[in-house]
């Protein structure tokens, strides 16, 4: 290879190795002026305005502490009727809605044939009694004989044992009348308790089967939440503590009390039941769906709003005012409670009485001037 060639070469190179550095010099140079050009922007960045009900204070404050249940509302006294003897459904003419007395009858069931048993066992019964009779007059009579030397004691035994078995005989065949008679009563349905019919599950004229049930029948005087709770949240949970309640579909806002907690919990789910009583005259429905929180105690402590913790980051913070400027600030979140209808959190790493940027502020950076605006809410 000649000479001139290989210096070509090396000059090339030079070339190229001098035009990278020279285009990395420009590009760390683009980058800090960049960067000077940003704090210069920050230094003289245009102040917000910030509406003052979009802050808050972060203050000491006694917090009701609440835990969240939900359930369906339930009767408490509810009674499902269900055929006791087989036959055909008569006289069933209750719908949903319809009201009932304790003690109405609201159908019958075709006794035909209890009724031959009924006759069956009657007959039976007088045919065991005619026995009796007849054990009672060779008892009689065979005692004479022996007492007169006639027949030995050995047959007045037999007497006395062939009287017990025709009584035994009695006895069995009028415990059978009275099954018989129970037969004939329980042909005849009616209601335990008082209230109104929720459900028809069966129809005029079919033939039902023993314990097939028939109609549900509810008293809605009296009607409490079965609420669902997890381990952990049972153990917090009284008899007498107060909740606050909302019923699916409606407006209003209810009262209820705990009554009564189940001392087991579920074997598939783990869950406690506990049982809260609604206030009476309600006018709510047995089935509904309510959730809401119950009140299980009061702490004091420093909070703020609950909508002015920021996540979006890996630790929470909040928007602080510090000389009129935004601050960042990573807080330590405690319990929640509500004070005067609002959410409140209780909150470690500020301090008491600052103020903070509430989340309809939206995120500020950090260092932004803040002017406060007394407008209208």
């Amino acid at each position: 290879m000649k000479t001139w060639f290989k210096w070509l070469l090396i000059a090339t190179a030079v070339a190229l190795m001098a035009a990278g550095i020279m285009r990395s010099l420009a590009t760390r140079k683009a980058q800090t002026e960049a960067l000077q050009a940003q704090q210069s922007a920050q230094k003289t960045m245009t102040p917000v305005d910030i509406q003052i009900h979009e802050t808050s204070l972060a203050q000491t404050v006694e917090l009701t502490q609440s835990i969240p249940l939900s359930g369906t509302v339930k009767a408490v006294n509810s009674a499902l009727i269900k055929a006791r003897v087989a036959g055909e459904l008569q006289g069933f003419l209750l719908r949903e809605g319809d009201f009932v007395k304790a003690g109405q009858v609201v159908a019958r069931i075709d006794d035909t044939e209890v009724k031959a048993r009924v006759r069956q066992a009657q007959q039976q019964a007088q045919s065991a009694k005619a026995q009796v009779d007849i054990a009672q007059r060779n008892f009689d009579n065979n005692r004479s004989l022996v007492d007169k030397g006639f027949i030995s004691k050995t047959a007045l035994d037999t007497s006395v044992a062939n009287l017990a078995a025709s009584e035994a005989n009695y006895l069995a065949a009028k415990a059978g009348l009275d099954l018989a008679n129970k037969s004939q009563d329980d042909a005849i349905l009616r209601s335990p308790i008082a209230g109104q019919v929720s459900q028809r599950l069966a129809q005029p004229g079919e033939r039902i089967a023993i314990d097939a049930r028939i109609l549900e029948i509810v008293d809605l005087g009296r009607l409490e939440l079965e609420a669902s709770l997890s381990a952990a949240d049972s153990l917090a949970i009284k008899v007498g503590q107060t909740a606050k309640l909302r019923i699916e579909g409606l407006d209003r806002e209810f009262s209820a009390k705990v009554n009564r907690i189940n001392p087991s919990a579920s074997a598939g789910s783990r869950a406690v039941l506990a049982y809260l009583s609604l206030e009476s005259g309600s006018g709510l429905r047995h089935g509904m769906f309510a959730e809401g929180q119950v009140s299980t105690g009061k702490i004091s402590h420093l909070a703020v709003a609950l909508n002015a913790i920021r996540t979006d980051r890996p630790q929470p913070y909040v928007q602080l005012l510090k000389d009129n400027k935004v601050v960042h600030q990573t807080v330590t979140l405690g319990a929640r409670g509500d004070v005067n209808g609002q959410t409140m959190v209780a909150v470690d790493g500020i301090a008491d009485q600052t103020v903070v940027l509430l989340g309809t502020a939206g995120a500020l950076r950090e260092g932004t001037p803040v002017h406060i605006v007394n407008g209208a809410k």
